[in-house]
């Protein structure tokens, strides 16, 4: 019974248990009561309105767990948006639990932050899921797509002997150790073409991927590290892994999404309570300046990350 409690509840009820008792048990009736206020209470979060302030940069991520579905166990990925608001917080914006490779289900999601009032979108920071792209294009208008740079490199160094592999991201780290806009570009131009000597593929990578990997030079510098990669998601998601290793294979996506609405929750209510802002909100005003590109230059420990 403990172990199924892991399985629909969180802290909270983790705490329940250990003061019953692992002896004590719990009748199932109590379970679905449980269960009953954590849906009631994810519920009203997920569909919480997101009117009252623009949120200019949204992350979009997704972490895979098992869950039974028509009596079969398979891998059900649990789609995270969070956003840094106009004040530079950051808050919990949405999730499902779909499909992260079918476009429709993309679409489907950000349609439905955008119905809960998602607004002042000017960048979209994920991996390069298959049709998320489309989507933001379609959904979030107006809005530039940053491709993660870590994935990015995770996906170059698999086309790279193991022996060169250290040579290669440390080349390609260059890039983004740059001051300004201008030599961001024309290292990747250097990088890409110095790499393309021994590694075809990898130049033909870089290029390709140069509009999308480089989006974030159209913002502040200060921002830089901040929204070229999706690592801030990436440690939601270790988290959510860590509560979600306890069940192992949940009864269906629905418990799934129990479990990962209440972590979520907590995560969120702890960034609201907390004094520290993501991006500073004094930065976050160059976001409504023209140029705001030009208006700073990267500073020495940027360049160094």
């Amino acid at each position: 019974m403990e172990a199924y409690l892991h399985g629909v509840s969180t802290r909270k009820v983790d705490d329940l248990v250990k003061a019953l008792g692992a002896d004590t048990g719990i009748s199932k009736s109590e379970v679905s009561r449980i269960c009953a206020g954590l849906d009631a209470e994810v519920a009203a979060f997920r569909d919480r309105s997101l009117a009252e302030i623009a949120f200019p940069y949204v992350f979009l991520d997704a972490t895979y767990c098992k869950a039974r579905v028509n009596r079969r166990v398979v891998s059900q990925a649990v789609v995270i948006a969070t956003g840094v608001a106009a004040d530079g917080h950051r808050e919990v914006l949405g999730f499902a639990v779909g499909d992260s490779e079918d476009g429709a289900f993309w679409t489907a999601f950000l349609r439905s932050l955008k119905a809960r009032g998602l607004t002042g979108t000017q960048l979209v920071i994920s991996g390069a899921h298959a049709g998320l792209k489309a989507a933001i294009a379609a959904v979030l208008l107006g809005a530039g797509w940053q491709r993660c740079r870590v994935h990015f490199m995770r996906n170059v160094l698999a086309r790279v002997p193991r022996g060169n592999s250290e040579m290669v991201a440390a080349a390609i780290r260059t890039v983004f150790a740059q001051p300004d806009a201008e030599h961001v570009h024309s290292q990747l131009d250097v990088i890409a073409g110095m790499l393309g000597r021994q590694f075809p593929a990898v130049e033909a990578m870089l290029r390709d991927a140069a509009d999308d990997l480089l989006a974030f030079t159209g913002f502040p510098p200060s921002h830089w590290k901040k929204v070229w990669s999706t690592n801030p998601l990436e440690r939601l998601n270790k988290e959510i892994k860590r509560r979600t290793d306890v069940v192992g294979v949940f009864p269906n996506p629905a418990s799934l999404l129990r479990l990962v609405g209440a972590v979520l929750v907590e995560t969120h209510d702890e960034w609201q309570v907390s004094d520290r802002r993501y991006l500073s909100e004094g930065s976050m005003t160059l976001l409504t300046r023209p140029d705001n590109s030009t208006k700073e230059v990267a500073q020495p420990a940027l360049m160094a990350s």
